[in-house]
């Protein structure tokens, strides 16, 4: 977050407190969002459905150029098998007949070793995997990008990579009933992409693969943490040559894909994008580059933007204890808790410091002792603090339908801290990069931000980061889909 404009939060305060009451009118969000289901599909984790390559899958009968056909390329490879079947048949089936013609090449180099020239590129230090539409090739660094992805994220971050590069193939042979031009900026071009990849993991995910399988729960979950490990810095202009866009941004552009299908990838275009894309530049007053120090003075202010946004709800706003996350019932979650029987919000500010760390670079956000960064920290108190406005109105604290609540509203108090203020006193702002934070958090096995009053989490991620998004670009729904 930011700390020197005044925000502005006494907005629709009625509409986040108004639970007990249907909201008239036809939610605006793409599809349902459901604890149990991954856009439809069940929820399964790697315990039942392990993801990653299937044992016994067919024999692969593409070949690289100047592959060492190692593991890293072995896995490139068929994941190219798998892409080519997905897209001989969905191109055809979803583009008036349109057919998908393979690669004319396919071409894996090691950043470290011998450089080659690919697309008037030289590949000395490129720990890259990219699509060249020049000679209409798909070339992946199997020294150092793939390695490390699949050390990370698993295995299936390395498909996710190469379904994402194929989404650009995709584009250059659907030419125009993708929308794509010369003159399309880079952003939709990798919107799209992103779209396209989402698309086929639902088809993985949907049983038809023959070399690979996902969960929807764990496996999903580190596919979009990929998009974190891959996405733009914080700070950048989406309108920038390259830029690809924030963790949010990626996120939601694969989320469409697996929902809605190729269709929906190719609508993508340039209004839609700038109607509602995240990736911004820092102002230029922003000597912090949008990370604050968790202390004691900030946790302050975010409970002054909480109260600002809640204020005119009629309901007995809680109070903030640094307390090391105590409730007197005895019952908490950590870092952060809401106390129903005195009503407060008790918090652990060394946990939540450590939270609210930015990992350093090559580090796995939310992973064992990595921190993820100040609105993470600020999120899940936040999250805590909306616990109160719920019971305050008579809903239920302890279901997948408070978690789902619960994250749908701290989106909401998201998007009101978005917008500048009245209040002298409140100077806190959303910062580029801050809803990745939230994403990356979302992604964590014990999410607080979409978790019930026990700290029990929505299972799948994908509907976390669905809820906490519905709120944040409509706060009527969350009444309407979650009262």
């Amino acid at each position: 977050m930011r700390s020197y404009l005044p925000i502005a939060l006494a907005v629709v305060v009625l509409v986040l407190v108004s639970c007990a009451k249907a909201i008239p009118g036809t939610p605006k969000a793409e599809g349902e969002i459901d604890a149990g289901t991954v856009a439809g599909l069940a929820v399964t984790n790697d315990d039942t459905v392990p993801s990653g390559p299937k044992q016994n899958a067919p024999r692969v009968d593409l070949t690289a150029e100047n592959a060492d056909n190692g593991d890293m390329d072995q896995l490139a490879l068929g994941a190219l098998a798998d892409l080519y079947e997905y897209w001989g048949a969905r191109m055809p089936a979803d583009f008036e007949g349109q057919k998908f013609t393979p690669l004319a090449r396919l071409v894996s180099y090691d950043s470290k070793g011998k450089a080659l020239r690919l697309c008037q590129t030289s590949t000395s230090g490129l720990v890259n995997a990219f699509y060249c539409s020049l000679d209409d090739s798909i070339a992946w660094d199997r020294g150092v990008l793939l390695p490390e992805l699949s050390k990370q994220f698993g295995a299936m971050s390395v498909v996710t990579v190469l379904a994402h590069e194929t989404g650009h193939a995709v584009q250059f042979k659907l030419g125009g009933k993708s929308g794509i031009t010369q003159a399309t900026k880079t952003i939709v071009k990798e919107q799209q992409a992103d779209c396209y990849a989402g698309s086929f993991f639902r088809w993985i995910a949907d049983g038809n693969s023959k070399r690979f399988q996902i969960s929807t729960g764990e496996g999903i979950n580190k596919v979009l943490a990929t998009m974190f490990f891959i996405r733009d810095p914080a700070g950048t202009d989406a309108n920038k040559q390259g830029a690809h866009g924030l963790a949010w941004d990626r996120v939601f552009a694969f989320q469409m894909g697996f929902s809605n299908g190729p269709k929906r990838c190719a609508r993508m275009d340039q209004k839609e994008i700038d109607d509602r894309i995240s990736e911004q530049k820092f102002d230029e007053d922003d000597y912090r580059r949008g990370n604050l120090p968790v202390n004691e003075e900030y946790v302050r202010k975010i409970k002054i933007s909480l109260d600002e946004a809640f204020t005119t709800s009629g309901t007995q706003l809680p109070q903030l204890k640094g307390n090391g996350s105590k409730c007197p019932a005895g019952k908490a979650t950590e870092p952060v808790a809401y106390c129903p029987e005195d009503n407060t919000v008790a918090y652990d500010l060394a946990k939540l410091t450590a939270l609210g760390t930015p990992p350093k670079r090559g580090q796995e956000p939310g992973a064992d002792g990595v921190g993820i960064g100040d609105f993470a920290a600020f999120a899940e108190i936040a999250s805590r603090y909306t616990m109160a406005i719920q019971k305050s109105v008579g809903l239920s604290l302890d279901d997948e339908k408070a978690a789902l609540r619960t994250a749908c509203l701290t989106g909401a108090w998201a998007h009101v801290a978005e917008k500048p203020a009245a209040s002298g006193e409140n100077k806190l702002r959303l910062s580029p990069g801050d809803l990745d934070e939230a994403v990356a958090e979302m992604l964590m096995g014990k999410s607080l931000i979409a978790a019930d009053i026990n700290g029990n989490p929505v299972k799948a991620g994908f509907a976390r980061v669905e809820a906490f998004r519905l709120g944040y670009v409509n706060a009527k729904e969350c009444t309407a889909r979650f009262a």
